[in-house]
């Protein structure tokens, strides 16, 4: 992701949390954490121009009521504080992938949100020349024959950073690097799964994190804001001693097969990884740098979801 899109990605979490806080406060006690990562947010803000600014928050003003809707615990009316924070980037490298957190510590109660200006992408992970990507993804190291097929590629790729090439500047980076390396990546997959069944679990556990979360997804272009419904473990959409959640959302099944795996037909830099209970992924391999480095990249999509993820689009009012 480019700088410009990392801080208004920042600036749409700043915007979102003060929206969440002005209009919770017409309900109860609200208080936004003032630490480091809101202070980004707030500098990625005060960065980008008004009319940004503005389309911004009509976008975090859409969703308000429907996550009201979705949670009646944010505004049930009670004595305790109900607290919001922006969670360092460092918790998605762990497995949390919320941006923002709802809290009532009285309760022992929280949700989050994943917040996303103008893209869909799940994750950007690594394959490197020593990132066990088996390890981080679904706890099985990966084999010695996966670092047997991948070492001749990164050491190529260690040779020409040495000498300060650029990835421009490579003969055939799709034929030399990126078609290797995904069929390296897609035999050790296929390898794993055979011995491991809780593959298909692990790596969508990995790839949406370890808690549920609501996804809101600025779209600016169609003046709408997506809200996505990842209710995994079924701690989403609970009721409130005065409420009932106005929307009511369904539990997510896991994938328990994995159905294939291959490079699409076609493409030199994408895998496709096709999985039962309607879960779809792609992964576009890429170099994230201008000179040559033995380490790439993936965007990492979800190309097709189960049925019980409601996807709800809230339309802009625009003044």
């Amino acid at each position: 992701m480019s700088d410009k899109s990392n801080n208004q990605g920042r600036a749409f979490e700043y915007i979102c949390l003060l929206t969440l806080e002005k209009e919770i406060n017409k309900y109860r006690s609200v208080e936004i954490v003032n630490n480091s990562s809101f202070e980004a947010a707030l500098n990625a803000w005060d960065a980008i121009d008004k009319k940004l600014q503005d389309n911004l928050t009509t976008s975090a003003e859409s969703v308000v009521n429907t996550i009201f809707d979705l949670e009646p615990l944010i505004i049930e009316k009670d004595t305790d504080k109900l607290e919001l924070l922006i969670q360092p980037d460092v918790m998605g490298e762990m497995g949390d992938v919320r941006d923002i957190l709802a809290i009532r510590k009285k309760l022992e109660w929280e949700i989050g949100f994943s917040i996303k200006h103008n893209h869909f992408a799940v994750k950007h992970s690594r394959l490197a020349k020593t990132l066990d990507f088996g390890e981080r993804w679904y706890y099985k190291k990966c084999s010695e024959q996966y670092w047997n097929d991948v070492k001749p590629i990164f050491d190529y790729l260690s040779v020409e950073k040495e000498k300060g090439t650029k990835w421009s500047e490579l003969p055939d980076k799709e034929l030399d690097v990126y078609i290797p390396l995904l069929n390296a990546f897609v035999d050790e997959i296929k390898r794993t799964y055979k011995e491991y069944n809780e593959l298909p679990r692990r790596m969508v556990e990995y790839l949406l994190g370890a808690f549920d979360f609501y996804k809101i997804i600025s779209i600016d272009n169609e003046s709408l804001t997506q809200i996505q419904t990842f209710n995994m473990k079924g701690t989403l959409n609970k009721k409130s001693t005065q409420d009932e959640p106005k929307v009511k959302i369904p539990l997510v099944n896991l994938p328990t097969r994995l159905v294939n795996v291959e490079i699409k037909p076609g493409s030199s830099n994408k895998v496709e990884l096709y999985l039962d209970n309607g879960w779809q992924f792609s992964f576009r391999i890429h170099n994230a740098s201008t000179i040559v480095e033995p380490s790439l990249k993936f965007d990492i999509q979800i190309e097709g979801m189960p049925t019980s993820i409601i996807s709800i689009n809230c339309y802009w009012n625009k003044k």
